[in-house]
């Protein structure tokens, strides 16, 4: 994986504005796994919220699955499992 960074597609269920979307963010953390909930800022304001993990994928940055210039980043990753 050198050179290739984490990306997780992130829903956020209880906000009822987005539920049912995704949206890209990068992640420091590389064992994030699918179900892990993640703080990360959401919307024009950046509010913390949390969400879900549903897709991890390791890319190269001209790969990223969202333009790099406007991806986020994960606050904090919470483990939902040991």
């Amino acid at each position: 994986m050198e050179n290739k960074l984490c990306f997780v597609s992130v829903e956020f269920e209880n906000d009822p504005n987005v539920k049912g979307y995704t949206y890209w963010y990068l992640c420091n953390d590389i064992k994030v796994a699918e179900g892990d909930s993640v703080i990360a800022p959401l919307g024009r304001h950046n509010n913390e919220q949390v969400g879900t993990v549903r897709r991890v994928r390791f890319e190269c940055e001209e790969n990223a699955p969202y333009p790099m210039m406007y991806i986020k980043k994960i606050r904090t990753v919470i483990k939902t499992r040991g």
